[in-house]
């Protein structure tokens, strides 16, 4: 059964909503799932994964210095983990914000670390889609931006299904959903 941990920073509690919602879309497959701040996760909990879904409020267009702090000190890790499965979410404080950028953060963050990312081509809403990661606007709070950290978490829960218990049957789930 895959491993997904779902690690967030928070500061206004609008990123750890989004965890939540992620972590619910991840639970809809039979996978493990464990949703930590990034206060009280450990790199045995990066081990432990095979998939990661990594959130941070939006800093001056990239990741919160907390994030990025705990990925520099598991840099000991570093050529150990590699093939393991990452996305990102961000909330920030309007749209324009730079979240987007942050989930790009993130994700070349996970790039050095050997993680296989990806974005998701899937629609939530009218013209809303999440290519680099779910965004949100301060709390998710719209349907549109409560299914797309849901579909995040569904997404990682596939790939990870797929690629890491060898369980092609969930290809077919991916196209459609």
């Amino acid at each position: 059964m895959g491993k997904i941990l779902v690690l967030y920073d928070s500061e206004t509690g609008h990123t750890a909503k989004m965890a939540e919602y992620v972590a619910k879309g991840a639970k809809k497959f039979p996978v493990e799932v464990r949703v930590k701040s990034v206060d009280e996760a450990s790199k045995e909990d990066i081990l432990w994964c095979d998939g990661v879904a990594v959130g941070s409020p939006t800093h001056l267009g990239v990741m919160s210095w907390k994030m990025k702090k705990f990925w520099d000190d598991i840099v000991d890790l570093w050529g150990t983990i590699d093939g393991k499965i990452g996305c990102a979410f961000s909330s920030s404080g309007g749209w324009g914000g730079g979240n987007e950028v942050a989930c790009m953060s993130i994700l070349t963050m996970l790039m050095n670390y050997g993680f296989l990312v990806f974005g998701v081509t899937d629609y939530t809403g009218e013209k809303f889609t999440l290519h680099y990661g779910a965004v949100s606007a301060g709390e998710p709070r719209k349907d549109e931006e409560i299914k797309a950290c849901e579909r995040l978490g569904e997404r990682l829960a596939q790939w990870v299904l797929i690629y890491v218990d060898g369980n092609k049957e969930y290809l077919k789930s991916l196209k459609g959903s």
